[in-house]
């Protein structure tokens, strides 16, 4: 049985993820910075028939909260076979490159890029152990250089101004880890889950959450042969499922 983490998991993706991943078989750590709406996010799986998960108190934010998980989780097992850095959060609406302010910038990249390069060091020991680490940085097309500066993109002109760089930051790093981890048996790749109403977007989203997680699950669950090192969106990309960085 396949074990996971997932941060950012009582609501949204993160729980969709959650589910899917369980009725596949797999036992999920359900991460949440509030105790309680962890355990009623677990209560509800629970309710489902799904069984073979537990919560994990983690905010990514407080280095503390996440070595405090670190300590939790190594009493429970010895292994995980997967880590999704799925929190996140927007920061506030609107952002503009001049007039938000730079502490607007710096809680933004705590959460959505210092959280999961700390989380992914707290916890590779554990991954470690696995025959088939996987490790999943929840992304977004936006974070894309590329396609930002492409007029044609559907997307082109969208520049949350603290959101986007944060997002190209955690790719940037999806490329570094996947290299450093080249010749091992890990699988590093960053997800765009796509845009599905979610409170991120305060559900102006297009797309359901169900079909966001699907392609998370997916990710986190590649066989021996799959890729690493790559940006996945099948939003951005239906043919391939590759974006460009």
């Amino acid at each position: 049985m396949k074990k996971i983490l997932i941060t950012g998991a009582n609501k949204s993706i993160g729980f969709e993820t959650a589910r899917q991943l369980l009725q596949q078989g797999c036992y999920v750590y359900l991460g949440s910075r509030d105790s309680q709406k962890g355990q009623q996010a677990v209560n509800q799986l629970h309710a489902e028939g799904l069984t073979q998960v537990e919560p994990v108190l983690i905010d990514v934010d407080k280095p503390d909260s996440i070595q405090a998980a670190r300590q939790v989780l190594g009493q429970k097992t010895d292994v995980l076979d997967g880590l999704i850095n799925n929190a996140g959060i927007p920061g506030k609406m609107p952002q503009t490159p001049l007039e938000t302010d730079v502490s607007e910038f710096k809680r933004v990249f705590e959460t959505n890029f210092f959280g999961a390069i700390e989380v992914t060091q707290a916890f590779i020991d554990l991954l470690r152990q696995s025959p088939q680490p996987r490790i999943v940085n929840v992304s977004s097309s936006l974070g894309s250089i590329t396609l930002q500066t492409d007029p044609a993109w559907k997307y082109y002109g969208i520049l949350p101004a603290s959101y986007v760089p944060s997002k190209a930051a955690l790719n940037a790093y999806t490329v570094a880890l996947a290299h450093h981890l080249r010749d091992t048996a890990f699988k590093v790749n960053a997800v765009d889950p796509g845009y599905p109403a979610t409170d991120l977007n305060q559900h102006a989203g297009t797309e359901t959450v169900s079909t966001a997680a699907a392609r998370v699950v997916k990710a986190v669950t590649l066989g021996p042969e799959g890729p690493t090192g790559q940006f996945f969106s099948e939003d951005s990309a239906p043919d391939s499922g590759f974006i460009p960085w």
